[in-house]
């Protein structure tokens, strides 16, 4: 063990950790959901302290040997060592300093072994004096939040874009392919398959587009700012010079923001951000249901599509096969919905010059774009490329239906349509038969206006329209 001391006096700290007496508190503190900061949040949290280091050497004279193996102890974590002495739980109080300290703690201690010292010994880099030198978590935490969602966002618009791919080629596949569209469950007109995962593809391209456009909210940064973003105790020099260096650092299109102090006490672009997932999960949940209800039965249900079997679905019904995927996105996107209500209630209980609850924001915030992220993935690669049509089912669906009678009113009229409607129910006849017996419409005609294909598209079925 080693002795560290702190405000409230001192503590012993195991002796292998990089850690130090400020997270060992917040660990006793904070013992609420087991699970550390998000790893984004963590590399993302490195790359602000490596870039105020640069900073710091060029403008606020840190001593450039220490500054070097501050930059060289970031670029280590970076590269993915010591990720297990970010310890601190992801929820916390104290607007994320904790976190912070965390932070400025492992890297101290990686830089002490660096310069040949042993861990602890803050004489030689100190945590607070050095690495966190021209900052507070108040503009560090926020800052680094923007950058890990940015990196996060990234990645699930490129999956939803693949998702909307997916879709478009079954668009494709089953263009040709005849089923009954339904209203509120009950048989409506004929549409194809190939129309109905047409739609899903343009829900999906506007979720992709949102989120790939919402990225330029988050690159306004508020780091520079300090305790309540007027800059105390950082350098003109260095905050213009800090942006810079984190562009470099990080490789995104960062932006100092204008008004500091609204950066750093309003939270409202999470829950943008929040929002635009929450719709995306929206339509995920619409895709979902819509197919474990066409896929269903098989034999009992609709059974118009089949998803392609992933495992065995019970251990008392034998040959049971579930629609595990679309069940699991289903599970995703009700988390994500929670989580967005989560983010509003913690974004409006800021006070003042600063949010505390910031911590939530973050937690929720990177988990919903991480597994939205990978349930998209698994939804493309698990389900909607092994979907198959069950082609006869749709015809017989199709023809046993009363589809059929919506473009017949524009022939015979509403009434008599009806009443084609309750001869065909009476006497368990389809509509084709019905109009035939009640010498409504010649044959001929009545080819042409039933044409299926025809009425999965504009217009009134065998009509010209007006020139």
């Amino acid at each position: 063990m080693r002795i560290e001391r702190d405000l409230l006096g001192a503590r012993e700290v195991p002796a292998e950790a990089y850690y130090g007496i400020h997270s060992l508190r917040a660990l006793e503190n904070f013992p609420i959901t087991g699970r550390p900061i998000h790893r984004e949040l963590v590399k993302a949290l490195i790359m602000v302290k490596k870039a105020a280091a640069l900073a710091n050497m060029e403008v606020c004279g840190l001593d450039r040997e220490k500054g070097r193996a501050i930059v060289k102890a970031c670029d280590q974590i970076l590269a993915g060592r010591l990720l297990d002495q970010f310890v601190v739980d992801a929820i916390q109080g104290g607007a994320g300093t904790s976190s912070n300290m965390n932070a400025n703690e492992v890297i101290a201690n990686a830089a002490i072994e660096l310069l040949g010292g042993k861990k602890g010994d803050y004489s030689i880099v100190h945590p607070i004096n050095e690495v966190n030198m021209s900052q507070s978590t108040n503009d560090v935490y926020p800052t680094a939040l923007r950058i890990a969602a940015i990196k996060m966002l990234v990645p699930l618009s490129e999956t939803l874009a693949c998702l909307q791919e997916a879709l478009q080629e079954k668009e494709n596949e089953f263009a040709a392919v005849l089923k009954i569209g339904r209203t509120q469950l009950q048989d409506a007109v004929p549409v194809t398959l190939g129309q109905e995962f047409g739609a899903y593809a343009q829900a999906v391209a506007r979720d992709r587009w949102r989120l790939y456009k919402a990225e330029e909210r988050l690159r306004q940064v508020n780091i520079g700012g300090t305790a309540v973003g007027t800059g105390l105790n950082a350098s003109r020099r260095y905050i213009f010079l800090m942006t810079e260096k984190l562009r470099e650092v990080t490789g995104l299109g960062l932006a100092r923001a204008e008004y500091m102090m609204d950066i750093t006490q309003n939270a409202d672009v999470f829950v943008e951000i929040s929002g635009l997932l929450k719709s995306s999960a929206v339509n995920l949940t619409k895709i979902a249901n819509d197919l474990r209800l066409l896929s269903s039965g098989p034999r009992a249900g609709l059974g118009e599509i089949s998803l392609p079997p992933m495992q065995a679905g019970s251990s008392i019904m034998p040959g049971k096969v579930n629609p595990i995927i679309p069940e699991v996105v289903n599970q995703v996107a009700f988390q994500v919905m929670s989580n967005d209500l989560a983010i509003t209630l913690a974004a409006q209980a800021g006070q003042l010059e600063l949010n505390a609850m910031l911590p939530l924001i973050a937690h929720n915030l990177l988990e919903s774009i991480e597994i939205l992220n990978n349930a998209v993935r698994v939804l493309v690669e698990r389900c909607i490329k092994g979907i198959t049509v069950n082609a006869d089912r749709c015809r017989s669906l199709l023809e046993e239906s009363f589809c059929l009678l919506p473009a017949l009113t524009g022939h015979i009229g509403y009434e008599n349509a009806e009443a084609v409607a309750q001869k065909a129910v009476a006497e368990r006849k389809n509509v084709r038969e019905a109009i035939k017996e009640m010498g409504l419409l010649d044959d001929e005609l009545l080819d042409k206006i039933t044409d299926p294909f025809e009425m999965t598209k504009p217009g009134i079925p065998g009509k010209e329209d007006k020139k």
